[in-house]
């Protein structure tokens, strides 16, 4: 099977998520997919396979399946239009998030997914602790999202992740107002076997619109403040939020299985 892994959301390699991404004929076995993956052992190993309106697409952890991920779609669309020499301009993806649309647009790609504005809640009992930051505020959706006062905060945190695994299921979102972006996060992951994610764009479903309805506009640039990095456009649309990013290939190969 061919394999390439792309560094997603970022113009350069070495910076945003890295990808595998494996262009399949047929589905295999889900068990010889997730073993693939945790050998990859990367955030996320994207699968996909052509059908009669795109490709079926498929995200694993080295630990899980996921829903949706936003890096993992960008790296697979990226290989499709760049080295599969898809001539459509946009492509049209059947996954477990429904359908996702992704699109060429201003030397980058434009990714059409499903909001998820979280809602308030209280910050959970050992959360501040372990995270190492004074947090204002908290809001729940598939991510915790918690708030710092500034984005230095952010960037400082030094998370326990076993902590965060004590504390509440799911992932975290740790957030701020930005003085440079509109605003910057980092995510965590440990439930997925993820300990923090360097650029998450299915976190940018639930923070795009958290921040949009909280700074009054609809088009905010983000960024993820991961030691690798990355950058987001994030535009709403009612209940779907647009991410625009861009990708670089890293790397090309073949695996024996």
């Amino acid at each position: 099977m061919d394999i390439y892994q792309a560094d997603a959301f970022t113009d350069k390699v070495f910076e945003g998520n890295p990808a595998a991404v494996i262009p399949l004929e047929n589905w295999l076995d889900d068990a010889l997919l997730q073993t693939i993956a945790a050998e990859n052992n990367l955030s996320e190993t994207a699968f996909f396979v052509k059908n009669d309106t795109g490709f079926h697409l498929r995200w694993f952890t080295p630990k899980v399946e996921v829903p949706l991920c936003g890096h993992a779609t960008l790296a697979s669309a990226f290989v499709i239009f760049n080295e599969l020499g898809y001539d459509k301009d946009a492509i049209h993806f059947e996954t477990k998030s429904g359908e996702l649309v992704v699109k060429r647009k201003d030397n980058g790609f434009s990714m059409d997914f499903p909001a998820a504005p979280p809602t308030p809640c209280a910050i959970p009992d050992g959360l501040e602790e372990a995270f190492g930051v004074k947090l204002i505020e908290a809001h729940q959706n598939r991510f915790c999202l918690v708030v710092c006062d500034d984005e230095e905060a952010v960037k400082n945190a030094t998370p326990n992740i076993k902590a965060l695994t004590q504390i509440a299921p799911g992932d975290f979102i740790l957030t701020a107002k930005s003085k440079t972006y509109d605003f910057v996060s980092r995510c965590f992951a440990p439930s997925h076997g993820i300990d923090e994610d360097p650029v998450t764009g299915s976190a940018h479903c639930v923070s795009a619109p958290f921040w949009a309805e909280r700074l009054g506009k609809t088009t905010l640039k983000a960024r993820q403040v991961s030691q690798r990095g990355g950058d987001l456009l994030c535009t709403l649309h009612g209940d779907r939020v647009e991410l625009w990013g861009n990708a670089r290939l890293y790397m090309k190969g073949e695996i024996s299985v």
